[in-house]
């Protein structure tokens, strides 16, 4: 653990990051809220429904122009907006860089369709008041969050897994970000005109220029996961071992959809590798391989009007003493496999931008038993900025409140604990619930 914090802690004095103020408007529960953040700790403590987990979103979503919660982006507008004439959202944040501000802006704009009585929402990018992509924005404020539905993580669908790969990786590599995003355009194209085949319209050479593109892509996203992949069961392995006593070794593993061959392009990573990561394949070999299957289940595909493999299909195996967690791991065992892989993922950002990651846990210590709370408490202590959220004081101890600045947030309002009258701060630092 001393090591692991040493590492974080000489990476973070390099480059200070930190989020120093959020200003929302019509997001969620939250129609105005002006809110100064330091550095270090900040607690937010509040009853169930009051927008503590809102808070958390917004900060992920400012950095990543995604929410963790939400299905589409309209949810987020907060439900009085609707009533006025212009109907948005808008996230704002100040984050100081190396004792130089940058400001990042979303709006969310509802606007009239072409078609009657019909909206579309618009979302607005800006970086220092300059319009932007969002893939100019992600990586300008790296975060990493931690809340109870991270279980899913390992219990959940392939497509979870996928997702945070994803995201986890364009916050530091913007070539991955723009090629998924490709990826993404030529998989809509493709699925497209194999269901216009499957109604006996046009020739199947049509389908020749969309498996090249979506093998080029492909290739490129399947080997830099399966890098990332390697980089992360390093850490995550070592965090594990601690976590379990040494009772249990962690190995992750990619399963692709694409069947690579046995004698092709295979550079060796060397011994403690475990799960099909012991062998690297190129980049070309692995979009030759998914070029020749393609074609090979060209008839397939057009007989159910989808791309049936591909990057869009792969997933992530987790597996503890040779067993998949996401199987046959207790509910405790995927609990630990995803605390040491968010761990692990934070400091992964570190070493890959020379930044620390905000840190954003919500109501995340009732979900984890004694030693492993204690264990993510000495990860964060510290940290360039690391913000958690809570029911009830006293699921920490006075020494970690004693050291962090309190906020009470109550009908999407935010205050210090100390404006609810010194009796009130002192029971908040004493880890008392009230």
């Amino acid at each position: 653990m001393i090591e692991l914090r040493g590492r974080l802690v000489a990476l973070a004095t390099e480059h200070e990051v930190y989020l120093e103020h959020l200003s929302l408007a019509n997001f969620r529960n939250y129609v105005r809220l002006e809110l100064e953040l330091p550095p270090g700790i900040t607690l937010v403590q509040g009853e169930n429904a009051q927008g503590k987990t809102n808070l958390l979103e917004a900060i992920y979503y400012l950095a990543t122009a995604r929410s963790p919660y939400a299905t589409a982006d309209r949810e987020l507008i907060n439900w009085l907006a609707e009533e006025e004439e212009l109907t948005f959202a808008r996230l704002a944040g100040q984050i100081q860089k190396d004792r130089a501000l940058q400001r990042l802006e979303i709006s969310l704009l509802k606007e009239r369709a072409p078609a009657a009585n019909a909206h579309s929402l618009k979302k607005q990018i800006r970086i220092n008041g300059v319009p932007r992509r969002v893939l100019d924005l992600i990586g300008q404020l790296n975060v990493v969050l931690f809340m109870p539905q991270d279980i899913d993580l390992v219990a959940g669908s392939p497509s979870g897994r996928r997702r945070y790969l994803d995201t986890t990786i364009c916050q530091f590599d913007s070539l991955y970000c723009r090629t998924l995003r490709r990826y993404g355009r030529v998989l809509t194209q493709r699925n497209h005109l194999l269901r216009q085949l499957q109604e006996r319209r046009g020739s199947h050479e049509q389908l020749r220029f969309w498996d090249e593109k979506l093998a080029e892509d492909g290739a490129h996203l399947i080997a830099r996961r399966r890098e990332v992949i390697v980089e992360l069961e390093e850490l995550a392995r070592a965090i594990y071992l601690e976590l379990t006593g040494r009772d249990e070794h962690l190995s992750l593993r990619y399963e692709m959809s694409t069947r690579m061959p046995d004698t092709h392009y295979q550079i060796p990573l060397g011994p403690g590798f475990e799960g099909g990561l012991g062998i690297r394949y190129s980049e070309s070999s692995i979009r030759e391989a998914f070029l020749e299957q393609l074609r090979g289940i060209t008839r397939e595909e057009i007989q159910r009007g989808m791309s049936l493999i591909g990057p869009h299909r792969d997933d992530l195996g987790f597996l503890a003493g040779g067993v998949d967690m996401r199987i046959y791991g207790s509910r405790g065992q995927q609990r630990t496999v995803v605390l040491a892989l968010k761990l692990a993922e934070a400091e992964l950002l570190a070493r890959k931008t020379g930044e620390q990651p905000v840190v954003l846990l919500d109501e995340v210590m009732s979900e984890l038993d004694e030693a492993r709370r204690r264990y993510l408490m000495q990860a964060i202590e510290n940290s360039q900025q690391a913000i958690l959220t809570t029911t009830h004081w006293n699921a920490y101890r006075p020494e970690f409140l004693e050291q962090a600045t309190l906020l009470r947030v109550k009908e999407g309002r935010i205050k210090g604990a100390g404006e609810q009258g010194s009796r009130g701060a002192e029971e908040a630092r004493a880890g008392i619930r009230y």
